[in-house]
């Protein structure tokens, strides 16, 4: 098979998203007899019908529909290399990638990173911040697809070098006027006997509440599985049970939902966060930087 040339996959993205090959000539500024043709090609090239064509215009076929996800996100990596490379030339410092769980970026994360992208020295450097699950994020550090994670110490983080970050502490959420309401702090076994609000299995504070729960000889009674402290939040709210989230977090939400947060006392409750990565001396000058500011953004916090 031959090669796939970029402005083919430009046209035919074009061609996708206008269901019209003369309006994708048009903004394409080519004639429609030439994106035909290119596309003809590519089908030919691959093997498979990528559009139905009709009287109403074009629809991708679901071959199309594959080569189009792929499409855009090739032709977005490679706008972001260009990019990125013609930064240098412009005396600009590049870009840093980081992954992050959904605690970290809830909590203070973000008003980090915007107090480093405040610095007038970083004010060319560009952030991407994508949230991940503690164990995709690892892998994502090891595979080189992201340069800077932020996860809980928690996570298996064989083979990644990290630092010391920010700190949090779980609490349970109640709507006012449950039985536990009143309760300055508490026990996790003292919520066992209720309906919880839970995050997704494969979220590392699902698997530790488990684990409690086995050791005090209970399991836990999900009654709802959400995806995020928002939706957690709402749930509480709407009285239909009860769920463990970071006391940080509950802070901001409580001024927006009618919910009381109270303090969990176990000690697996509170929690350490670090920022890791894959060698800090391998780590590009713009990438280093922010590594370097979210360590002593939280050596402040600690003193």
């Amino acid at each position: 098979m031959r090669d796939i040339d970029l402005k083919t996959l430009r046209l035919f993205v074009a061609v996708c998203e206008f269901r019209n090959m003369g309006r994708a000539a048009d903004e394409e500024h080519i004639e429609p007899s030439a994106i035909s043709k290119r596309i003809g090609q590519l089908e030919s090239d691959l093997g498979v019908p990528l559009l139905t064509r009709s009287r109403r215009g074009v629809q991708p076929t679901a071959a199309g529909l594959s080569l189009l996800e792929h499409a855009r996100n090739v032709l977005f990596t490679m706008d972001r290399i260009a990019s990125d490379v013609a930064a240098f030339g412009s005396g600009l410092k590049g870009s840093v990638s980081i992954c992050a769980t959904a605690s970290a970026i809830a909590e203070v994360l973000l008003d980090d990173i915007a107090a480093f992208m405040r610095e007038p020295d970083n004010q060319n450097i560009r952030v991407d911040v994508e949230e991940r699950l503690s164990i995709d994020l690892v892998r994502q550090l090891r595979e080189g697809a992201a340069t800077v994670g932020v996860c809980w110490d928690g996570a298996d983080l064989e083979g990644l070098q990290h630092l010391p970050y920010r700190q949090d502490r779980l609490a349970l959420a109640v709507y006012p006027g449950h039985p536990l309401a009143k309760m300055k702090s508490l026990r996790f076994e003292q919520t066992l006997a209720f309906d919880h609000v839970g995050m997704p299995p494969s979220t590392a504070v699902h698997a530790m509440l488990q684990r409690a729960a086995a050791k005090a000889g209970r399991t836990v009674s999900y009654r709802v599985i959400v995806s995020n402290f928002d939706a957690a939040f709402r749930v509480v709210a709407a009285r239909l049970g009860i769920s463990v989230v970071p006391l940080e977090v509950g802070e901001t939400y409580k001024r927006v939902f009618d919910v009381v947060t109270i303090p969990l006392t176990d000690p697996w409750a509170r929690r350490r966060f670090v920022v890791c990565f894959r060698e800090l001396e391998a780590l590009q000058p713009a990438a280093r930087r922010m590594v370097d500011h979210l360590a002593s953004r939280a050596s402040l916090a600690a003193g």
